[in-house]
């Protein structure tokens, strides 16, 4: 019998970590068998069923559950090859931005000085910018490319961890455990590694996973203007920007891939709640004397 840590147990007792986890867990083997579960070839074109309605309506084949787009590829096959795109850029670019912001806040926090002060600087200066026209800027210099992306959005967003993190490290650095673990004779790194990222893990999370959502939909926009993926490569805000010509006749085809967008964000928000509930004993133990 497999026997779990009692902070795995209170994940999976926690409500919004079993919906959004399922959610989110759900996308992940979309993308992953995409191959699978696609109907069709999501660049195949069928001239003579273009732009078909749903198959639930009267006009509809199950052929085409979802519909056509005004080029007769399948919407369905597209809305999961799609989630291909959006799964990869959430978890690589969400993860490669906490990476970087993270290690930057923990030196800031810890050693403070000169080091907190250059990294405060250079993230004051960094958030001036207007995310998405930084991200714009960035894609036009890099060129369009789904790795480009995804370097993007970790330049543009490793800020947000970066400051958040930061607050969080001065603050567990006050606490009386930090100075003893140094009396002990635990040296930096192991105080960092032992006593601060587990005490900032629980923030991280939810961070972590705010970010999978932002990511989604930072690609999502990036890959309407053209400066994501190529066009023949089925990504959801290629799906809408294809779509909106034709949003009144067939609204559908832009319903859709919205609807990816939303439950994918959706999902990540969710799981990073029930995380942050779940991990961080201090809001547990509040949440439990106000129940």
């Amino acid at each position: 019998m497999i026997r779990l840590s009692p902070t795995l147990r209170r994940c999976l007792a926690e409500p919004r970590v079993r919906v959004g986890g399922g959610l989110m867990l759900a996308l992940l083997l979309v993308a992953l068998f995409a191959p699978v579960l696609a109907p069709h070839n999501p660049g195949e074109q069928d001239l003579l069923h273009t732009l078909a309605p749903p198959a639930w309506t009267a006009d509809g084949e199950w052929s085409f559950a979802l519909g056509t787009d005004s080029l007769g590829r399948d919407i369905l096959s597209r809305l999961i090859y799609g989630a291909r795109v959006a799964m990869r850029v959430a978890t690589v670019a969400a993860f490669g931005a906490a990476l970087v912001g993270s290690v930057l806040a923990l030196i800031a926090g810890y050693y403070g000085g000169w080091p907190d002060w250059i990294i405060g600087r250079a993230v004051d200066v960094w958030m001036s910018f207007p995310p998405v026209i930084l991200s714009l800027i960035l894609m036009v210099g890099f060129g369009a490319g789904l790795n480009n992306v995804i370097l993007a959005i970790i330049i543009v967003d490793w800020t947000r961890f970066c400051r958040v993190v930061r607050s969080e490290v001065l603050a567990v650095v006050k606490r009386d455990y930090i100075p003893a673990a140094r009396l002990a004779g635990f040296s930096h790194l192991q105080v960092v590694l032992k006593e601060i990222v587990p005490a900032v893990t629980p923030l991280l999370l939810t961070l972590v996973s705010i970010e999978m959502g932002i990511a989604v939909v930072v690609e999502a926009i990036l890959s309407f203007v053209g400066l994501s993926v190529e066009p023949s490569v089925p990504a959801w805000g290629v799906m809408i920007a294809d779509a909106r010509q034709y949003m009144y006749e067939a609204p559908w085809g832009l319903i859709v891939p919205v609807l990816g967008i939303f439950v994918s964000v959706l999902a990540a928000n969710v799981l990073g709640d029930g995380l942050r509930r779940s991990v961080d004993p201090r809001l547990a133990q509040r949440l439990a004397v106000i129940r």
